[in-house]
């Protein structure tokens, strides 16, 4: 009697180990899984947090807005232009890689920078209706058309009797249009302009305070 509990009690030992190496192998495995997965949720939060920050900080100010007016009949802005720099606190800023949403009343389209336009003299001539251009205000690093310091002061241009359309030849007294200037990282500033009043009277070429 004594010899057959001693047979089961060592059967019985043996399947417990063989389930506690299973058990080992199995904890370790999920370890393992467990701490991949943290490191990689970890870089995607990274990841995010600086996409992020980078769509706050990443972006342009706008310091200053006037228009040039064409004195058709009606007189109208045919050129916004906007003197630009670096937000407070924002990398550096390519012009070339930024669009501009361009909505008004009777039109609403994506401009993006187009090079054979951008200079200290614009000439329009080949400029289609989603193109703004841009020309230097001041740059002591010659790194135009980047904005990488607070010094940088650049001016972007639209032609708003291209974007419109020739039959308008611009933007008319009182019509508004909505300007969303957007970095490649995403960073946004928006700005709203309103024609004004005093256009009647004015020459080919008269600046006007937006």
């Amino acid at each position: 009697m004594f010899e057959n509990i001693t047979e089961d009690r060592g059967q019985v030992g043996i399947g417990t180990l063989i389930v506690f190496i299973a058990m080992v192998l199995v904890a370790a495995i999920a370890a393992g899984v467990l701490v991949n997965t943290a490191g990689f949720l970890q870089a995607t939060a990274e990841d995010a947090g600086q996409q992020s920050v980078n769509k706050v900080t990443n972006r342009v100010d706008v310091v200053s807005v006037h228009g040039v007016v064409n004195a058709s009949s009606p007189s109208t802005v045919d050129n916004v232009n906007l003197t630009v720099r670096l937000a407070a606190g924002s990398g550096s800023v390519s012009l070339n890689n930024t669009s501009i949403k361009y909505l008004s009343a009777d039109t609403a389209t994506t401009l993006t920078n187009n090079n054979s336009v951008t200079a200290d003299n614009i000439n329009w001539e080949n400029a289609t209706t989603d193109e703004f251009a841009v020309r230097k205000i001041a740059d002591d690093d010659t790194s135009f058309p980047i904005l990488n310091g607070q010094a940088d002061r650049f001016e972007v241009v639209i032609n708003t009797s291209v974007v419109e359309g020739t039959s308008k030849n611009g933007l008319q007294t009182g019509e508004s249009v909505t300007l969303e200037i957007t970095s490649r990282n995403g960073g946004t500033s928006q700005v709203i302009l309103t024609m004004p009043q005093q256009l009647a009277g004015k020459e080919d070429g008269d600046p006007v305070a937006l």
